[in-house]
């Protein structure tokens, strides 16, 4: 009998050590789950070792690089224990675990990183690094951290038998200081972060820091950059995420360094002081985020050359005028970047002047020219006194060349052959950034006779066989006086790694009232589970020739960019039908009934359409889509509306729409704007009886589609025969 015991005891004990070190799957929410990259070696910083336990003839384990990261839900604590074996034989890690607790006694479950767990045997007189994480709740400090080390022991009524423990002490900090060096472990190879410096320049609004992040690799091999999210961390503890230039493909030679420049936005209302650089890395396959390392960042650097803002007076046989300029930015565009130049000219005199003939070029470095072309933004042909007028000058190079220092000459032309230099504007090559406007706020223009805001509204996946086609779903609101276009923009899709997708923007046909707003659709087609998180959408002006582009002229550039941070996607299909939302209508769906003879099946349902009706849309390509399925999958049909019909109103007059009458032909189809009462959906099948082995339950779905791509929206099981409420 004790044989047996001992036997049952060990084989208990190997699945629980199993079982311990594997991954969990998770589950998707109603069959939905969000696009995610592949798998990849997750990479380590690091932190001061916090302490030893020795566990047999002068071998140890080191507990090592304790970070935390502050997330929606909770934090996310990460951890590396350092074998070292100090012995002439093998030391295998399957006999030992760490167990993680607070100093209350709260047990926490860790969890080997993916690429850690077949970690096992650490051969003599040699050391092996393993990594853990877990998930604490959001009143969890490092300091209430206690780490154990076990061994596997039969002889223990628990099987186990603790050797030692760890306490994460009062002081420690994770963050370093400024001027100070981080090591990150990329794949084994070491590589040393610091801060560069730091720039800022502001608005009315927001600060827009750039932060020069430095990496050198002091390994021996090439050194693969990570896709990293940066984020820069206030005093208060709030998080802003920052866009890294450059970042993809970004691999760093041995004994090389490399510079990273990373933008954002902060609100101006957020103290300054105190800031940090968090780097963090996504762990798609594992749904949260591992923090890799925090700086602590110096104070703001006073740029080598800064004009924006400064106002400057040139005269020409008109008059005075002022001239200041307002950006520079160096944008994407296809295999090639553009410079463009914002400034404003200013009557500041008594008297009208005319808006002088002005060209202009770029200058990078004090040596190489960029021609420039003028573009007149506002719809002015004069400056009354106390006036100013917007002006873009746009130039184009490769966008592989790079530059420290860049100036707009500004001149004007006195004849054919002759120009005059009138200003030069510089700025240095770190601050061409545009704006980034964070989750939930608004981006304001305001150019004369085309002031407009858009804001975000949600995203959204519409998933296919072979790619998917992901979409932002934006408001433009009209904020001039009489109604007006929408303005022709430029939208691209811009990745964590510094990728750039173009994307489609849906026309609006009509105009739009004064503090009306319109529904822009901005939509890709992305490789299937193509990862989506933290990725941002760029719009602009779009400008053919010297104007802004009107009707179905092309683009070849555009101006007055800004970025858009994207809000996190809602994957989870609801499991009822009111409220839902198919923007800018709402769709509610009740009393569901089915019936059915040999060769014919009718579902029947009652729905409430609503439209929000001051938004200007265009529905082009999207549909709603019904989908039934009985219970074994043997009878699955889908019937399609477009969303054209919705305002449509019924072509019978003799009928109102969605009734039902006894000859099929005067029954609606359609769905539309309204209420409607047994709505009718007819399915015919000749072998529709032989489909149906059961009749227990059947599912009825509802799916958002655009351009033949859908989203799941709804899905209920319901009883056969039997009526929903």
């Amino acid at each position: 009998m004790i044989i047996i015991k001992q036997s049952t005891a060990i084989l208990l004990l190997s699945a629980v050590v199993t079982l311990s070190t594997v991954v969990p799957a998770f589950a998707a929410d109603n069959g939905t789950t969000p696009p995610s990259s592949s798998s990849a070696i997750l990479t380590t910083g690091s932190a001061p070792a916090l302490g030893t336990v020795e566990i047999q003839g002068g071998s140890y384990f080191e507990l090592k690089n304790v970070t935390m990261l502050t997330e929606q839900s909770g934090k996310t604590v990460s951890f590396t224990l350092s074998v070292h074996n100090t012995t002439s034989t093998d030391l295998l890690f399957i006999d030992y675990w760490v167990r993680m607790r607070t100093q209350s006694g709260n047990q926490i479950s860790v969890r080997v990183l993916p690429q850690d767990k077949d970690k096992n045997r650490i051969t003599p007189q040699s050391v092996q690094d393993i990594s853990f994480y877990a998930s604490v709740n959001e009143t969890t400090e490092l300091s209430d951290l206690v780490f154990e080390v076990i061994k596997w022991d039969f002889s223990q009524p628990n099987f186990e038998r603790k050797i030692g423990e760890v306490a994460v002490p009062a002081g420690y900090s994770v963050v370093t200081p400024v001027n100070e060096t981080h090591i990150i472990n990329m794949a084994g190879t070491e590589v040393k972060g610091s801060i560069k410096k730091v720039f800022m320049t502001k608005n009315e609004k927001n600060y827009s820091p750039t932060v020069v992040l430095n990496m050198e690799n002091v390994g021996n091999r090439t050194a693969v950059v990570p896709a990293y999210q940066f984020l820069l961390r206030t005093s208060e503890g709030y998080m802003y995420p920052l866009d890294a230039k450059s970042l993809k493909d970004l691999s760093i030679n041995p004994q090389i360094k490399k510079e990273i420049e990373l933008t954002g936005s902060v609100p101006i209302t957020v103290s300054t002081e105190g800031w940090q650089l968090v780097i963090i890395q996504n762990a798609a396959d594992l749904k949260l985020n591992l923090p890799i390392a925090y700086f602590q960042l110096p104070a703001v650097s006073a740029p080598d050359s800064v004009d924006a803002g400064t106002e400057y007076h040139f005269t020409n046989k008109a008059g005075t005028y002022t001239s200041k300029l307002n950006s520079f930015q160096r944008l994407p565009w296809e295999d090639q970047d553009i410079l463009t130049a914002n400034f404003t000219l200013l009557n500041q005199g008594v008297e009208a002047l005319p808006i002088p003939d002005l060209v202009g070029y770029y200058l990078l470095d004090d040596n190489v020219k960029v021609e420039a072309k003028l573009i007149k933004t506002d719809k002015m042909i004069g400056l009354p006194k106390g006036s100013e007028a917007n002006f873009q000058f746009i130039g184009k190079m490769p966008y592989t060349y790079e530059f420290s220092s860049i100036k707009l000459v500004l001149e004007e032309k006195i004849s054919e052959t002759e120009k005059e230099e009138l200003l030069k504007f510089a700025q240095s090559s770190e601050l061409l950034n545009m704006p980034y406007i964070n989750v939930g706020d608004m981006y304001k223009k305001a150019i004369v006779g085309r002031s407009a805001s858009y804001k975000v509204l949600g995203v959204n996946t519409y998933t296919g066989d072979t790619a998917d086609v992901f979409t932002v779903q934006m408001e433009a609101t009209n904020l001039e006086k009489r109604s007006t276009d929408v303005s022709k923009l430029v939208a691209q899709f811009k990745t964590i790694d510094g990728s750039v997708y173009p994307a489609a923007i849906s026309e609006i046909k009509n105009k739009v009232g004064p503090g009306g707003s319109a529904l822009l659709f901005v939509s890709s087609t992305l490789p299937k589970t193509f990862p989506t998180t933290n990725m941002h959408v760029m719009i602009g002006e779009a400008v053919t020739e010297d104007k802004y582009t009107e009707k179905e002229a092309k683009p070849d550039a555009y101006v007055n960019a800004a970025a858009f941070w994207l809000p996190n996607e809602n994957f989870t299909a609801k499991d009822d039908f009111e409220k839902i939302d198919l923007f800018p209508y709402t769709l509610h769906v009740g009393g569901v009934n089915t019936w059915l003879n040999r060769d014919e099946l009718r579902l029947t349902f009652d729905y409430e359409l609503t439209k929000n009706v001051r938004i200007e849309s265009n529905t082009e390509g999207r549909k709603l889509i019904f989908g039934f399925e009985d219970e074994k999958g043997n009878k699955t049909f889908t019937k399609e509306f477009d969303f054209k019909d919705f305002d449509s109103k019924s072509s019978d007059s003799s009928a109102s729409a969605g009734a039902v009458s006894s000859d099929p032909a005067v029954n609606d189809d359609k769905i539309r704007l309204g209420k409607k009462e047994k709505f009718r959906i007819t399915e015919r099948d000749a072998d529709l009886i032989f489909h149906l082995d059961t009749l227990k339950t059947y599912k009825l779905s509802i799916y958002d589609s655009f351009q033949g791509q859908k989203k799941l929206l709804a899905s209920k099981k319901i009883d056969w025969f039997t009526t929903t409420d």
